[in-house]
């Protein structure tokens, strides 16, 4: 098959790629938008275009109904598949492959719809997902043509948060293209039980210690999926943070964010309910 992809973040054009040398597909043009052509990413973002093989195709344009559209129709793909797009995708361009435009989603949507999907973990969830579903109008609101659900990794990090998403994304990619060659419409979603899922605020990037320490926990492996987010108050003043572990829950006599231990990549501290070990590397 003859796929077009549309990628703004190298592991998800990875994904891709590896699923079609897998399947003898043959990628004929990555389209990927300007830095900066979007706020649903930072628009200080690196393109990853420098990242990818040289022997690729790539198209690089914000101008998707004009330029994209023409230069993907001519190719005559069989499928578009896009993952990480920070674009919407026009009708101009859906309707031209064969067996239509699927992307890729790491939530089990409808929830979790938007740029963010990890804040689901971070609000409280106690597992991740991934979806392959159809390509519509709006974001992420497409038929959806396979999914998976884990529980969150035992050891609650960003980066195992992270590589569950890679697992779970190239397993609902091979069943769900699968379904989309065979011209399966998929299933439609349940607007009742759609979320959004924004990107985290300047304030919820900030943790205080009078949460729990399961909370703090989840929120740092959350903030840290990609590169590290976490902010806690320590003694008063901001520290970056890039893992938060649990060493003990249960009543305490002092207060929370006291600091029990001093080491060289962080801190012991006291947490609302406990104790927790803050890294800073």
């Amino acid at each position: 098959m003859r796929i077009v992809t549309m990628n703004a973040f190298l592991p998800g054009y990875t994904n891709i790629a590896g699923w079609a040398e897998e399947h003898g597909h043959e990628i004929v043009l990555v389209v990927t938008p300007p830095a900066g052509a979007s706020d649903r990413y930072d628009p200080a973002a690196k393109p990853f275009v420098v990242e990818l093989p040289r022997t690729a195709d790539v198209l690089v344009t914000g101008k998707l109904r004009t330029v994209a559209a023409p230069a993907i129709a001519a190719l005559e793909p069989d499928l578009v598949i896009s993952a990480a797009f920070p674009r919407l995708i026009p009708a101009e361009i859906l309707k031209i492959p064969t067996y239509g435009a699927v992307n890729l989603h790491p939530s089990v949507l409808p929830a979790g719809r938007g740029p963010n999907p990890v804040r689901l973990v971070y609000e409280g969830a106690t597992t991740v997902g991934a979806t392959l579903h159809r390509t519509e109008a709006e974001f992420d609101t497409g038929a959806i043509l396979s999914q998976r659900e884990r529980p969150l990794p035992e050891e609650l990090t960003g980066p195992a948060i992270f590589q569950a998403w890679r697992e779970m994304l190239r397993e609902v990619l091979e069943e769900g293209a699968a379904r989309a060659f065979e011209g399966d419409p998929g299933t439609p979603q349940d607007p009742a039980l759609a979320s959004d899922a924004p990107m985290f605020t300047p304030e919820e990037q900030v943790l205080r210690l009078t949460e729990p320490g399961a909370v703090l926990v989840r929120k740092s492996a959350a903030l840290n999926v990609l590169e590290p987010k976490t902010r806690v108050l320590v003694a008063g003043t901001k520290q970056s943070i890039r893992r938060i572990e649990l060493i003990s829950a249960g009543e305490q006599s002092s207060q929370p964010g006291e600091i029990i231990t001093y080491h060289t990549d962080g801190w012991t501290v006291r947490s609302a309910d406990g104790v927790v070990r803050l890294y800073t590397s």
